[in-house]
């Protein structure tokens, strides 16, 4: 194995059930945590964009700083994208007034755009290819973006009549036909595996807010703190019980 595929292996988890799980726990985790702080707080989006925005720095600071792949680091800096990309989705959607549909245009022009600067200068945007600090810039701000796309989706749907529940069984069909095509096609699995990691974010945002919000609004009006430590604790019993690995470099060819 070369430097390059053990600076890689050493930041990025291997894709596996396993990741996907963390992956929709640390979604839902990220709407119950940040409607925690702009709602039972009463501190506002704006003010609660500021604190996650903070922690999203300091979590990618010492993310891409650490010498290998820390599953904890790593989980923590995901559920810091997750609660940013919540108050910041809730921001521009409610508080600029440009709605779920303007808010889901922007996100998507931004993600896109971010994918695009990754693969003009990169020339691929697989995850086997964050091998350097540019890199795992790119990786991040595509996380950001694709989070906080994923709150403003989810958001859409459910308050477009299909309410939570119908939200996130759409959510769950879109990512069946992404397993599908994952399984039994060749389409490309960089492709598939964005499409993936986009499609689980609204899925934890309709699941989370089908936990946290009122009865008459279609939810369980569970308390977000309780519901936000319950998340907590699953993803941590599920670092402590099963190991991760990291990731396989372009060589190993273990990663999308």
């Amino acid at each position: 194995m070369t430097g390059i595929d053990k600076e890689a292996a050493s930041k990025v988890p291997e894709v596996t059930l396993l990741f996907w799980i963390i992956k929709i726990a640390a979604t839902t985790l990220g709407e119950t945590g940040g409607d925690a702080v702009t709602m039972s707080l009463g501190l506002g989006y704006l003010v609660g964009t500021a604190i996650f925005a903070a922690l999203f720095v300091v979590a990618v600071g010492l993310q891409i700083g650490a010498d290998r792949f820390r599953p904890a680091l790593y989980w923590a800096t995901i559920v810091a994208t997750t609660t940013v990309g919540t108050t910041l989705a809730d921001f521009a959607d409610r508080s600029l007034g440009i709605g779920y549909v303007g808010g889901s245009v922007l996100l998507f022009t931004l993600l896109m755009a971010t994918l695009g600067a990754w693969y003009a200068a990169q020339g691929s945007v697989s995850v086997a290819t964050v091998n350097s600090r540019r890199t795992e810039t790119f990786y991040w701000t595509t996380i950001l973006f694709s989070q906080t796309l994923g709150t403003a989706l989810g958001d859409f749907l459910a308050d477009s009549g299909l309410g939570y529940g119908g939200g996130a069984l759409v959510f769950l069909a879109a990512l069946a036909v992404v397993a599908g095509l994952y399984f039994y096609t060749t389409v490309s699995r960089v492709a598939l595996f964005w499409a993936a990691f986009i499609l689980t974010r609204p899925l934890g945002a309709t699941v989370g807010d089908f936990l946290d919000k009122p009865r008459d609004s279609g939810g369980l009006a569970l308390d977000r703190f309780t519901a936000s430590a319950v998340l907590a604790g699953f993803m941590i019993l599920c670092l402590a019980l099963f190991a991760q690995r990291a990731a396989k470099g372009p060589e190993g060819g273990a990663s999308p």
